[in-house]
């Protein structure tokens, strides 16, 4: 039986309140008025704005000076050069034009106030918009932390129930990492739900999160009103939508847990008949996935731009998460196996789960580089318009995580050896983990958060809290049986997997 440890209990707690603290100050530090927006547009643009101004006014005071200069003497070349008759239509002339010169300077004035109106009326819009995402900055950082955390133990959850389903020899003497790290997912969709609620309820003015659940965005005649949001309202309506995400919820933790539950009553088992059992209910739970991670990828991710779609979006997701669950249950084994415990994994099992961080990371670059090639290459407005945004506004995370997902994967785990070497397998392990962490930062900010982000104290107190709750949740369900299935009809197999 393992047993957690102190120090790691100790590390679980204070990241969980150094995150907790850190979440709480985000949303106090926020902006909470207009005034303060504008403040901090002001205190942005200070030093560009004094540039700007010094070289206007230097222009202004120029341009009259040589104006008059020039029309002196324009007016004595005249004076002398004409006799009587002349000055005197030139006087008339000069009249007719003073009355011209008035009668258009009061047009203008008038076309000044309306443009003085527009201007200020476009500031305070700026303003708004700046308002919102500054507020939207600690519940975005909180739901890319939830949801990410959340879905790397759904990844596990899936990699478990393709194993049942395939009969694998090889994984039993992991199920039990596996399983522990699915512990989470009851936990975390708990948080997530709630998460979902309260932004679909509206019951924090600062939550802007989803564009589609703006008030009046479907009613004709209202300001708010977007004709191609109204025209998927059937669809996007937080009813059915809430409604979608507690089935799939509930569904995934249902299979959790009958499935763990079998898998101990087959420990006791005089026969098979709890295995038969999670054969077919994993059979049945891959088949309610497919289809549920697709949706949720939409309703959960794709729909913060909701003018925006892309039919493989639901397999890129899947691939980002997916690959993280099997990284996570690499790093646990190899962190039991060097306190002692999983005395029948060998290098063949680290083997194994390392040639599938590799092959997954090379499959989700395959779903990246599908879905912006061919948007790019069609370059039709709505669609490149997702993609512009997240390079010209978030380059660095953009480019960041294409060289921590794929690159990086690709040249240290090529090599058959290296996916023996526990230091290595856990420092790829590390990256591949926050290069999707950033994946996923990388399909919520840009729509929520826009051209106001960085990496401050809401982005990594969200980490720092769901990785000690995920860290204190997994190694406490450890604790709760033996690391090492008993009847499981292919276990001596497992014990003995060697290549």
């Amino acid at each position: 039986m393992y047993t957690i440890s102190k120090k790691l209990k100790t590390t679980a707690l204070i990241l969980m309140t150094l995150g907790l603290v850190g979440i709480v100050y985000g949303f106090l530090a926020a902006p909470k008025t207009l005034e303060d927006a504008e403040a901090i547009i002001a205190a942005s643009h200070h030093e560009g704005h004094n540039a700007e101004t010094v070289k206007e006014d230097a222009k202004a005071v120029a341009m009259p000076t040589e104006e008059a200069t020039h029309a002196e003497a324009t007016h004595a070349e005249a004076v002398a050069s004409k006799d009587t008759t002349a000055v005197a239509h030139d006087t008339l002339v000069a009249a007719v034009d003073t009355a011209k010169t008035e009668e258009v300077a009061v047009e203008k004035a008038a076309t000044h106030h309306e443009s003085a109106e527009e201007l200020a009326k476009e500031k305070e819009e700026h303003a708004e918009h700046v308002l919102h995402q500054l507020q939207n900055k600690p519940w975005a950082a909180l739901y890319v932390a939830c949801i990410f955390f959340m879905l790397v133990s759904l990844g596990v959850l899936a990699f478990y129930a393709i194993q049942q389903v395939a009969q694998a020899g090889w994984s039993p003497v992991l199920f039990r990492v596996m399983q522990a790290i699915t512990a989470y997912l009851p936990v975390g969709s708990v948080i997530f739900f709630i998460l979902l609620f309260v932004t679909g309820m509206h019951l924090f003015e600062s939550n802007h999160l989803f564009a589609w659940m703006a008030e009046g965005i479907t009613e004709k005649g209202n300001p708010n009103y977007d004709e191609i949001i109204a025209g998927k309202s059937g669809y996007l309506n937080f009813a059915f939508w809430i409604s979608r995400a507690a089935i799939f919820l509930l569904g995934w933790n249902l299979y959790r847990y009958i499935s763990r539950k079998n898998c101990l009553a087959q420990d006791e088992a005089n026969d098979d008949t709890f295995y038969k059992k999670n054969f077919k209910l994993s059979a049945g739970f891959l088949v309610f996935f497919i289809v549920s991670e697709s949706i949720m990828a939409w309703d959960w991710l794709m729909s913060f731009d909701p003018h925006w779609f892309s039919t493989l979006f639901g397999w890129y997701v899947f691939a980002s998460f997916f690959v993280s669950g099997i990284t996570t249950i690499s790093m646990v084994t190899i962190y039991l196996k060097s306190k002692g415990y999983l005395e029948h994994v060998n290098s063949s099992h680290i083997h194994d789960l390392s040639k599938f961080m590799f092959g997954l990371s090379v499959f989700w670059t395959y779903l990246w580089f599908s879905q912006f090639m061919l948007i790019w290459y069609a370059n039709i407005p709505e669609e490149v318009t997702y993609f512009k945004t997240r390079i010209d506004l978030y380059t660095l995370p953009f480019w960041g995580a294409v060289v921590m997902n794929f690159v990086f994967p690709l040249l240290v785990l090529i090599n058959t050896d290296f996916k023996r070497v526990a230091p290595i397998i856990v420092g790829a392990g590390i990256v591949i983990l926050c290069g999707h962490y950033i994946d996923f930062f990388n399909m919520v900010m840009p729509a929520t958060v826009g051209d106001q982000w960085f990496i401050g104290v809401s982005e990594i107190s969200s980490v720092l809290f769901f990785l000690g709750l995920f860290i204190f949740v997994v190694f406490t369900a450890l604790t709760k049986a033996p690391l090492t299935p008993k009847r499981n009809p292919f276990i001596e197999e497992s014990k003995h997997f060697h290549y």
